[in-house]
């Protein structure tokens, strides 16, 4: 009997190395890439980035973000200026200039009053816009609507704009 259970604690003692070596020779799992990670995708939904009617002196300009994983989003919309008041006159008199900029193209633009665009329209009171930003992979991005009067103070001028972002 003795010897019964001394075989019996040396095969319990034999299944438990085993156990623990089979353990130790599993690969520790891999961290994921930033870009390998599951989130949310912003895919199939609509963000409105602008609705509005504003005054411009000289310029408005207009943030939105768009968020990480949208793969391929695309802004669209409308704008008009009159001159004066909502509805008055729409035409040359009413032109305003339009551009559409990322951050780093807004921080020159607030040290210089100039940057590079993304997208822009001169001398206009009456455009449609469609545009592809870029994919914004792993991280949200930001940008920015800028409406300016190349008149300055000299004419008051009223913009209705209307603009959303389609992921």
């Amino acid at each position: 009997m003795v010897q019964h259970r001394h075989l019996v604690i040396w095969w319990l003692l034999l299944a438990g190395v085993a156990c623990t070596k089979q353990e130790q020779q599993q690969p520790a799992p891999e961290t994921p890439l930033p870009y390998e990670r599951a989130a949310p995708s912003p895919v199939g939904t609509t963000q409105n980035v602008l609705q509005k009617t504003f005054s411009l002196q000289r310029s408005a300009e207009f943030e939105f973000e768009v968020p990480a994983h949208a793969a391929m989003p695309h802004l669209h919309g409308i704008f008009e200026s009159f001159v004066g008041q909502v509805h008055g006159a729409s035409d040359d008199s009413a032109n305003i200039d339009f551009l559409i900029i990322n951050e780093d193209q807004h921080d020159d633009f607030a040290r210089n009053g100039s940057s590079d665009t993304m997208f822009s329209v001169e001398a206009s009171h009456n455009q449609a816009v469609n545009f592809d930003l870029p994919a914004s992979l792993n991280r949200k991005a930001k940008y920015y609507l800028v409406f300016r009067n190349p008149e300055g103070n000299k004419s008051s001028k009223v913009v209705e704009a209307n603009f959303r972002v389609d992921y």
